[in-house]
């Protein structure tokens, strides 16, 4: 029963296979997932990695975006997601949770977490979200230290480090590009192009930068929902949809309530639920059952009304 409580495929494998889809011309599409569970729902439609956001993960534990979170929790949260699926994961670390020392340490937490790589911003430390108005960055010599540590710290060389330039809205997509120039001689496998505003700022950093792109598609943010043809015909190597699973839940779950405190009764709703069925075989009920008949020896028959 390959896979039933884990991942079949190792921490190892699951990077290189990042590498190798990063640099096939190919489009990665990366959803972001909140849970294991909707990672499960992600390799299940066919995507080709997972994404964690921190905006999300923060949304998740009721804060706000902001750098409360901690290297604790990012990396508990980013093993078990890591480890629901065949898929390569990648994982907002912010600014790396500290001065270069500490995103050093990062990095080694997140490879051992299973994770497939890793973002790091050169926003000033406590952090907030990339489309927010008022955030600042650091000097580009500061994040250049950033990633060096982060690059000594790595052992498997396939942990993709991604650095993301959150400069284009703090000062001009020139000088993003000048800093992105900068990272990729520091030792970043990937360019993270935060908050552009329109589609020429996408094309003008895939001409002047020479390592993997990654778009951020995130909703209601300063960046135009650029479709994956688009993107793929810029030339960026990835995409990711941060809190879009997060969203579309959680508008569902909203709704949800306000019909059962309207009405008394949740029975308007059910056309609109994943059914037990459904999420049975997402879990792999049946799989469990036939591992070991002597401990799981349940029935998936809906019960009798």
């Amino acid at each position: 029963m390959s896979g039933l409580l884990g991942s079949a495929s190792s921490a190892a494998d699951k990077r290189a296979a990042l590498r190798v889809g990063l640099n096939s011309g190919r489009l990665q599409r990366l959803p972001g997932a909140f849970s294991p569970l909707v990672a499960k729902a992600v390799a299940e439609v066919g995507f080709e990695g997972v994404y964690v956001s921190g905006a999300a993960l923060s949304a998740d534990l009721g804060l706000p975006d902001i750098g409360l979170t901690t290297l604790t929790e990012v990396a508990a949260r980013g093993a078990q997601i890591a480890g629901a699926t065949e898929l390569p994961t990648l994982i907002d670390a912010d600014t790396g949770f500290g001065e270069p020392l500490n995103t050093a340490r990062t990095v080694t937490v997140l490879e051992d977490a299973g994770l497939a790589g890793c973002h790091l911003e050169d926003q000033v430390n406590p952090k907030r979200c990339g489309h927010l108005d008022g955030k600042d960055v650091v000097s580009t010599d500061d994040m250049v230290k950033r990633l060096r540590a982060a690059v000594s710290a790595r052992r498997d060389p396939n942990f993709v480090i991604c650095a993301r330039t959150d400069a284009a809205s703090v000062e001009s997509v020139s000088a993003a590009i000048e800093r992105a120039r900068a990272y990729a001689d520091a030792g970043a496998d990937m360019i993270f192009t935060e908050a552009l505003y329109e589609l020429a700022d996408f094309e003008r950093f895939r001409a002047s930068i020479d390592i993997p792109l990654l778009a951020n598609m995130t909703e209601f943010g300063k960046s135009p929902l650029l479709t994956t043809r688009q993107l793929g015909d810029i030339g960026y190597n990835a995409v990711i949809y941060p809190v879009t699973t997060l969203r579309l839940a959680m508008y569902a779950v909203e709704v949800g309530l306000r019909e059962i405190a309207d009405t008394g009764t949740q029975s308007g709703l059910l056309e609109r639920m994943q059914h037990r069925s459904r999420l049975y075989e997402l879990l792999r009920y049946e799989d469990y059952n036939e591992f070991d008949t002597n401990t799981y020896n349940f029935t998936l028959k809906d019960p009798e009304p």
